[in-house]
């Protein structure tokens, strides 16, 4: 279901930011849904809006839209030449170390590298801050896979069963008439920040907020894990992230 409206981080002559809800395309797709560019434009009623880079479909967050060719074209290069840093908010399924660094193999001549660093252990799950190198299809998603570190919710790459407060809540009770509302059922993934370079040694940088179910998922995992707010290397991470600042 499309969004009344999609959050504007920031608007300018050149570029739009937005924080790109999960569920909306940013290229046509079969369903023949509105992609990215069609809400957008409907929003703000403006024509001539660009694409500049790309999220999955069940991806959300932070993304920049450029308004004219120009823009288009200058941002283009930039992230051509991976001087964008780009952070990701990502749960997943099994134990991981603190930090680490993943590097699959080459595929049809071209490599694909993925930072992480764990952000906190829930027990099942995990937080991490992962950092794409490089922008393949899919690349976050593949490589968590790979590592055995699936999303821990993902159709493609793992599970797409929903994620209930039952199973991380000790002692919790049902009510039995009614069926269970899920966590969480869309892909734990979110692009949590964009860092552009601006000039020499200069950066600007945007952030997008968890959406509200992503935000509770988080709230509910920090409460009821065996640690509780231990379970974060620095406990000042789920403030940060809840609140849009750097972690």
């Amino acid at each position: 279901m499309t969004p009344n409206r999609v959050e504007i981080i920031h608007d300018d002559c050149d570029i739009i930011v937005i924080n790109k809800p999960t569920g909306i395309s940013v290229t046509a797709d079969r369903s023949g849904a509105e992609n990215i560019i069609d809400v957008l434009s409907r929003q703000m009623g403006v024509g001539g809006l660009r694409l500049v880079h790309r999220l999955d479909k069940d991806t959300s967050g932070v993304m920049v839209i450029a308004r004219n060719k120009d823009a288009q074209s200058r941002l283009s290069r930039v992230f051509a030449k991976r001087t964008v840093r780009k952070t990701y908010i990502a749960l997943v399924k099994g134990p991981v170390t603190r930090h680490s660094r993943m590097i699959p193999d080459r595929k049809r001549g071209k490599a694909a590298v993925t930072h992480y660093r764990m952000l906190a252990d829930f027990g099942v799950y995990s937080l991490l801050d992962v950092q794409p190198e490089t922008g393949r299809t899919h690349q976050i998603r593949a490589h968590l896979a790979w590592a055995n570190l699936p999303l821990a919710i993902d159709p493609l790459y793992g599970s797409q069963r929903p994620l209930l407060l039952s199973e991380i809540k000790p002692n919790y009770l049902h009510k039995r008439d009614k069926e269970e509302s899920p966590l969480i059922e869309r892909l734990t993934l979110h692009a949590y920040e964009l860092q552009i370079p601006t000039g020499e040694d200069a950066m600007t940088v945007y952030r997008a907020s968890l959406d509200k179910k992503f935000a509770a998922m988080l709230k509910m995992l920090a409460k009821h894990n065996p640690r509780g707010i231990e379970a974060f290397g620095d406990p000042e991470d789920l403030t940060r992230i809840l609140s849009v600042q750097a972690i």
